[in-house]
């Protein structure tokens, strides 16, 4: 994405020699015998080429020195050294060793640079998926990749009089001790394997590697799977035997049903030796793996086949990419819901304390989740269901997940299943409406305010899909629902807010959401027949004397959006809709209140209007302004002019840019 160019990114190369232990080692050894040694690192900064990329169509070469690490203890942070400039740290090799690489830039998401750039994709170009997230996952992006990295351990010397080479493999194994064949990648491009070994770092009883690897494991086979690491020495001597010495494990999953944390896991170490041949795995299952695994296990026997090396231990790191696996207890509850049915009141209450970035994370399979509850008890469920809707929604109209809309409105289009959903959803949101004229604490009523625009989506989408499914039945009912739920709304405006802060914040909520209702309703409903419903509402409010400033803006802006809306384009929506605008705006200029937005309303109807001068309507559009305002225009015009004189006189110019800006507009109406 944009925000990840601009971060200080790097390509970092690292070169692992395989092969003997020792480069300069005149034996020659076991053939057989391979080892994994670290070599030497490149680094290109992208800051250096992105520029020279961004303007090129082409590939474009870059050389990469290669250095090789002073101190083979610190190979795992040799690129970081290189970056720093730390050169005390890392030698470049007496020869020119380098590599070469080619890169361009390509822009647009993959099935756009798949489409633009085909030559490039039949070379059998890998594609390397962010590790992590990008902003937006959308519906139908699967994925299940857990990241581990080898970070480092801590082990004896086991009575040897250097340091040990050790050597760590790894392995995923299932709940029937199956070793799985292809989950484990060490890189975009190759071929998974079977089995990981680690580099070797030679005489080192506390290697650290920080390599990571990819562990691609299937859905279906991540429960009751784990990760075995079998720690091994290797010999320098003639035979150049790799002896196991200990082992570690981890299970994928807690018994809970979440997988591992994403953060770094101490796992204990237990001792075995080479004629271990771990055949029965549930002789070591049942063991602790870890510290928070040993507090859970207060009874463990004292006589073990496998006993834990209290002095050693050993460290990796683990992050999952997965759209189907949480690490959350509360959203595993809700997704697994049918599991315990009678907990379902206390799961979906427990909704509002999982973070927004696992929501929207599994926000399709969320979604599928309630509407399912929804289906199977309506009186039961629904008025949670509802609560839990509207939290999701509102989640989403913060800066921080707003780029997510797109999904949600993918979801509505092209996944919503829920035929039925739209009564109960038009029940709740009906009795919230009803209750605000009763109730002192109104958070909830106002949330639901605020959610207004895609509970409509819900409710048309559902409608259309119930519509669809059953050849048009209870169309009547439908209408019937939506008219009373428009009575509803009229109640919340007219009620009388002056003496009630929490009121106003409710109807405040109510209209800022009201316009973006407009083109839901059309897809149900004639142009005339939304404008009758929209007439009403807007009928329904307070005159400026009845309700406060701050309501008196609110009022303005929302009837500002109504005549930007699509709504006000069609000139018989357009005949319904004008005389109550034309009405609050004659209010505001009579009593000489915000001004400002006031002239801006008139500005856009002008605009469209003059738009419209070919349709028969203008000219009856055009008297009933003239009609309605053209009296009290120029009351305004002079009073604006007269008090700008007077405070010139006082005070000097006060604000000639505010006087002059709402002056030309008014002259511009008259005009």
């Amino acid at each position: 994405s944009n925000k990840d160019m601009k971060r200080d990114l790097y390509i970092v190369s690292q070169v692992i020699r395989t092969g003997r232990m020792l480069l300069n080692d005149s034996k020659k050894g076991p053939p057989h015998v391979q080892y994994r040694r670290p070599y030497g690192c490149a680094v290109l900064a992208m800051s250096d080429v992105l520029q020279i990329i961004s303007e090129l169509k082409e590939e474009k070469d870059f050389v990469l020195k290669v250095y090789t690490c002073n101190n083979e203890n610190e190979w795992y942070q040799i690129h970081e050294n290189i970056i720093r400039k730390s050169s005390n740290k890392y030698t470049a090799p007496s020869n020119n060793y380098g590599l070469i690489i080619s890169l361009q830039l390509l822009r647009g998401d993959i099935e756009q640079v798949r489409r633009e750039n085909p030559l490039i994709f039949s070379r059998g170009v890998a594609i390397t998926r962010k590790l992590g997230f990008p902003d937006i996952i959308m519906p139908g992006d699967i994925r299940n990749d857990l990241y581990l990295t080898l970070e480092r351990g801590d082990f004896e010397r086991g009575g040897k009089s250097v340091q040990k080479n050790i050597e760590v493999a790894m392995y995923v194994l299932y709940a029937d001790g199956e070793i799985l064949k292809d989950c484990i990648s060490l890189g975009s491009g190759e071929p998974n394997l079977p089995e990981y070994r680690s580099f070797v770092l030679y005489h080192n009883n506390s290697p650290r590697w920080s390599e990571v690897i990819k562990l691609p494991i299937p859905i279906d086979r991540f429960r009751g799977s784990h990760l075995r690491f079998e720690f091994r020495h290797c010999s320098t001597k003639d035979k150049g035997e790799k002896k196991l010495f200990g082992f570690a494990f981890t299970p994928l999953m807690r018994e809970d049903g979440t997988t591992l944390s994403d953060e770094s896991h101490e796992l204990y170490v237990y001792k075995c030796d080479e004629n271990t041949t771990f055949s029965n795995h549930a002789l070591y299952l049942g063991l602790p793996c870890c510290k928070d695994d040993f507090n859970s296990c207060p009874n463990i026997p004292s006589s073990l086949i496998f006993q834990r090396s209290t002095k050693e231990t050993f460290w990796i790191c683990t992050q999952l990419s997965s759209t189907k696996l949480t690490q959350n207890v509360d959203l595993l509850a809700l997704l697994k819901w049918k599991a315990h049915p009678d907990r379902v009141m206390d799961i979906l209450g427990r909704l509002r304390h999982v973070s927004g970035e696992e929501i929207v994370k599994f926000l399709q399979d969320i979604l599928d989740t309630l509407f399912s509850i929804l289906d199977d008890n309506t009186d039961k469920f629904g008025p949670l269901v509802f609560q839990s809707l509207v939290f999701i929604i509102n989640l989403l109209r913060d800066s921080k997940y707003y780029h997510f809309r797109p999904v949600m409105d993918t979801y509505i289009q092209k996944h919503f299943a829920g035929a039925l959903a739209y009564k109960e959803l038009i029940r709740c949101l009906k009795w919230y409406m009803d209750r605000s004229a009763e109730v002192v604490r109104q958070d909830h009523i106002q949330e639901a305010m605020r959610a207004l625009e895609y509970l409509f989506k819900f409710i048309v989408q559902s409608r259309i899909l119930y519509s669809r499914a059953t050849c048009g039945m209870e169309e009547e009912q439908f209408r019937t629902s939506i008219q009373e739920l428009f009575q509803s709304i009229r109640f919340v405006l007219s009620l009388d807010s002056r003496n009630s802060e929490t009121l106003i914040f409710t109807q405040a909520a109510l209209l800022n959401s009201f316009p973006a209702i407009f083109d839901e309703l059309l897809q149900m409903f004639t142009v005339q027949e939304v404008a009758e419903f929209v007439r009403g509402t807007l009928g329904s409010m307070p005159s400026t004397v009845h309700i406060g400033q701050s309501m008196d803006v609110v009022k303005l802006q929302s009837i500002a959006r109504t005549v930007d809306s699509r709504l006000f384009s069609f000139p018989e929506s357009r005949r319904i809709l004008l005389p109550v605008v034309l009405h609050h705006i004659h209010l505001h200029l009579r009593q000489q209140k915000e001004l400002l937005i006031c002239s801006g309303i008139l500005s856009s109807v002008f605009s469209i209007i003059k738009t419209s001068s070919l349709d028969m309507s203008v000219q009856e559009e055009i008297e009933m302004m003239v009609e309605s305002l053209l009296e009290v225009l120029l009351q305004t015009l002079l009073s604006i002019m007269s008090k700008s004189q007077s405070q010139e006189a006082v005070r000097g110019q006060r604000c000639p840019q505010c006087t002059a800006e709402i002056t030309g507009e008014y002259v511009s109406c008259l005009l």
